[in-house]
């Protein structure tokens, strides 16, 4: 199904109405779901895909470290036809290496290895693990260098690859014929000889492809130049000198023509967004293209200088079914708002800092959508619908099934790894919930630039992010994780209330989704109080069990209480209801305490005690507990040096369970 079809159902199926805007024959502002649909279709395919290599195959490629691939291919844009080789520059092991292990699909022909200078003496091909027997063990700890000569016509139909790993076709919306690669997640082996391993990024990279002089090549890195080929044909040579994972290696070859534009990051160099675009496709998507310069800047200035500033940005389009994050080269059918925002975040979150396993995706692609909520954010007043109608799809989609966790526990089912609704949507709902718990931006961003430095070319897990997290929080979050992460369902919250006297009584109880699995959600949770003078105020309370009572100090007359008005803690539609019978009784018993002086500065003393013993607890104008102190007869007063400022309210609890209040203000 087409990306433009499926994203209108999906969006009508979710909100009940389609956002899409139409110019030509492409959305110009794409649904607010749009990105995360499209670039997870794109990835999924109806069959089971599993890894292609086996477990004693990849044990032999673990002996060696890779540092350097350069393709030297020829490649035409209506062609699924390869020929050319594969260089590699590797560091061996601990053991002299007598036999090279690599990844290459069956159907291609290998004409020769070359090892340090010399020619493979044997080879072993089963499906597509190969394993070369060498001429002369390179030996241990040694980097060694080996050529791969080949050709072949890469597979189709879907027969290996989802969605074909070197594809063609014409793009029947502008009538241009596309080649084009897309190996992730295990599919790089369908066009090149490689080691498909997550956590052996290779140092640097070279592609150049050799190609008829009406085509022009998109690819990786910088483009050196373009030598003139005999036959009418042109070689364009990248040059990439970042570290690189195997499926991020991209190709991509029409009669494009160049668009660029620029970003000028706070603090970093000019970089070019180079556009390789059909020519009868410019004037739709402009407009689109040139928001890229802003997501840039606004990115680079929320976590990190954008990681490649040093080389490019840019897209190759292609009829891919949305978009692919190849490394400073994006593929992408169209541009939108949110796709283009989505794929662009890749390049922190995904490229310079890989998943180590595809357990762990949520790195790559929760982050990524979350890309989607920063950029709608940041530019407000142009963007095609609010931050918070994307977060509220966003929600309503995670929630459309009770289970299912953010982690992978099948990595080698290529629609679990790429689930929509679980490694996009839920994972976007998770991380706005950690923005939540930290309670500040400033440390939320510090801990995405922590991230982004710390595993700068290289690749993390989960648990690397919750350390990172962690440090910023300054406690624990593994309840966080265990619940929302690893966990499965989410919570839904009801809310029974009173307002008696210049007292609230709130009465929070949780249902969870999946009992079994996850049977509660320890979280915080704002409340919304809106008064009968059109004011109000949020107060932000823990649900710590499954169900939770409060007394908190009132403003005025209430008139309705909104529980998560800002839709941060993912949960189902609960019921928020005035309860009058709810806490009559206790209200009832509460006797008023006299408190002098009122306002005090450091000491409050307490008129009139006569119990031995009593537990005071001070709370602020948010239900937040700030003070705990014992008082009784013989000790009548309270230090109140510790609290700010402002309006507070007391109440005591004797052993028996007598209740006494007061409001004071501190100075």
């Amino acid at each position: 199904m087409r990306r433009i079809l499926y994203s209108f159902l999906a969006t009508w199926l979710i909100t009940g109405a389609a956002q899409a805007q139409i110019s030509g024959s492409r959305p110009q502002a794409a649904s607010s779901v749009d990105a995360a649909i499209s670039c997870a279709q794109m990835h999924q395919n109806a069959a089971l895909r599993q890894p292609a290599t086996t477990v004693r195959h990849r044990q032999k490629m673990e002996r060696y470290d890779v540092k350097y691939y350069k393709l030297d291919i020829a490649l035409e844009n209506n062609s699924r036809y390869v020929e050319g080789s594969a260089r590699m520059k590797a560091l061996n092991g601990a053991q002299p290496l007598d036999s090279l292990a690599f990844e290459l699909y069956p159907t291609f022909i290998i004409d020769s290895v070359v090892v340090n200078g010399k020619k493979a003496v044997g080879s072993r091909r089963a499906a597509g693990d190969v394993t070369v027997r060498l001429a002369q063990p390179a030996p241990a700890g040694s980097l060694f260098e080996a050529y791969i000569y080949y050709r072949g016509t890469a597979p189709n139909g879907g027969a290996a690859a989802i969605g074909d790993a070197l594809n063609t076709a014409v793009d029947q919306d502008f009538g241009v014929n596309v080649t084009w690669s897309l190996s992730e997640p295990f599919n790089a082996f369908e066009w090149w000889p490689c080691k498909q391993v997550l956590t052996d990024k290779a140092d640097s990279s070279d592609v150049w492809v050799t190609t008829q002089s009406l085509n022009k090549v998109g690819s990786n890195g910088v483009l050196e130049r373009v030598t003139p080929r005999p036959n009418g044909k042109s070689r364009y040579e990248w040059k990439s000198r970042n570290p690189i994972a195997y499926y991020l290696v991209s190709v991509a070859v029409a009669p494009y023509i160049e668009y660029i534009n620029y970003a000028n990051p706070a603090g970093g160099p000019r970089i070019p967004v180079v556009n390789y675009i059909y020519a009868n496709a410019l004037n739709t998507y402009k407009t689109e293209i040139d928001r890229t310069p802003g997501f840039i800047e606004n990115f680079s200035n929320l976590v990190g200088l954008y990681p490649f500033a040093k080389e490019k940005y840019g897209h190759a389009m292609a009829p891919i079914g949305g978009g692919m994050e190849h490394q400073t080269m994006t593929t992408q059918d169209g541009f939108t708002f949110t796709l283009t925002a989505h794929e662009l975040f890749h390049q922190w979150f995904g490229d310079n800092v890989t998943c180590a396993s595809w357990r762990d995706i949520w790195l790559n692609e929760s982050f990524a959508t979350y890309g989607e909520y920063m950029s709608l954010t940041a530019f407000a007043s142009t963007a095609p619908f609010t931050a918070r109608s994307w977060m509220d799809n966003v929600h309503a989609s995670a929630i459309q099934s009770p289970g299912g966790s953010v982690l992978v526990p099948d990595t080698t089912n290529v629609n679990r790894i790429f689930s929509s609704r679980l490694s996009y949507r839920k994972g976007a709902a998770v991380i706005h919930m950690l923005r939540y718990l930290l309670n500040d931006d400033v440390k939320f961003f510090r801990a995405l630039r922590t991230y982004q430095t710390r595993y700068s070319g290289s690749t993390a897990r989960t648990i690397d992010m919750q350390r990172v997290f962690e440090a910023e929080a300054g406690r624990s979050l593994d309840a966080f994780f265990r619940q929302w992460i690893q966990g499965e369902g989410y919570p839904t919250f009801t809310v029974r209330w009173n307002q008696i006297g210049n007292s609230l009584f709130l009465k929070t109880t949780e249902a969870v989704s999946m009992a079994s699995i996850t049977p509660f959600f320890d979280t915080e949770l704002d409340y919304k109080i809106n008064y009968s003078n059109g004011t109000s105020q949020i107060v932000r309370l823990r649900q710590s069990q499954q169900e939770n009572t409060f007394n908190l100090p009132t403003a005025g007359t209430i008139v309705s209480i909104q529980l998560d008005p800002n839709q941060w803690v993912l949960n189902g539609n609960g019921v928020v209801s005035r309860d009058n019978a709810l806490a009559t009784k206790a209200a009832a018993q509460m006797v008023p305490l006299a408190v002098y002086p009122n306002p005090c500065r450091e000491v409050l003393q307490l008129a009139n005690l006569t119990m031995r013993t009593a537990q005071a607890e001070v709370s602020d104008m948010t239900g937040r507990v700030v003070l705990r102190q014992t008082v009784g007869a013989a000790q009548s007063q309270l230090n109140t040096r510790t609290l700010a400022a402002g309006l507070y309210h007391l109440r005591l609890t004797t052993p028996e369970g007598a209740v006494s209040f007061a409001r004071f203000v501190r100075e």
